[in-house]
């Protein structure tokens, strides 16, 4: 990934600044987006100092001219954008039916609209050049139900269609579109639900009054894990792969 530049949302943390650091770690040069500009600059920070090309942009996704001033600054400092990585996601936990109207708009903002216009803005500019390679990292609740999930689910499974049809649109430019969809991964949106210290614990065995298997594997992913699938996607090792979802969830869906 040498002298590649790639542009990664959500980066400040979590599986987010995992990607940053597959990808800078590999050569790229990586712009790390994100709306927390304390968490952010703190993560460059840690990258820079190990001697990698990454930079930091203060963005919110879910904010059309936001993300087009974004994309134009990034390829003017940075060249041609080579890759995208839709990185960035909120979780509002509660019943559909007492889901609040707030919640449930900026998760579908974030989640899906974020996806969107970050998406259209760097593909747009991919199409002339005919390059470019895309992931989306959603979530294995995009297929599977999940109680207290309605609208993070929906959202992660609204994300994974736009992208495979942005793939399917694209595909004549030379330009590939991939989802990479985890399971429970060891990140603050992980630990945020555990409600007792036995959270890890029930997370691997499953819960059977939530209708949630377990992990067959016995472990929680890193973000590394799932950085490592992101990155393969970008690669030139998947140069002949494009609408494709990639579970990582340690056997959680159960292969579905």
């Amino acid at each position: 990934m040498r002298d590649k530049i790639a542009l990664v949302t959500g980066a400040a943390g979590g599986i987010g600044a995992a990607v940053v650091g597959a990808l800078a770690g590999r050569g790229a040069t990586v712009a790390a987006v994100d709306r927390d500009p304390g968490r952010l600059a703190e993560s460059v920070d840690g990258f820079t100092a190990r001697g990698w090309s990454v930079t930091g942009h203060t963005a919110d996704v879910a904010d059309p001219a936001e993300v087009e001033a974004l994309v134009d600054r990034v390829e003017r400092e940075s060249g041609p954008l080579d890759f995208l990585v839709n990185a960035a996601g909120v979780l509002r936990l509660g019943a559909v039916l007492d889901l609040s109207e707030e919640d449930w708009a900026t998760t579908l903002a974030v989640n899906c609209g974020g996806v969107f216009h970050v998406s259209r803005a760097v593909v747009r500019r991919m199409v002339p050049r005919r390059r470019g390679a895309v992931v989306t990292v959603t979530s294995n609740a995009a297929g599977t139900a999940r109680a207290d999930m309605g609208a993070y689910a929906a959202s992660k499974a609204a994300a994974s269609m736009l992208t495979k049809c942005l793939g399917l649109e694209v595909a004549e430019h030379g330009i590939r579109c991939n989802l990479v969809a985890p399971g429970s991964t060891d990140t603050p949106m992980l630990t945020s639900m555990w409600r007792d210290p036995e959270g890890r614990a029930t997370t691997i065995k499953g819960n059977p009054g939530a209708y949630r298997v377990g992990i067959p594997l016995g472990r929680i992913a890193s973000p590394d894990d799932i950085a490592e699938a992101v990155a393969f996607l970008l690669s030139d090792q998947a140069r002949h792969i494009t609408m494709h979802d990639l579970t990582v969830d340690g056997g959680a869906t159960l292969g579905v």
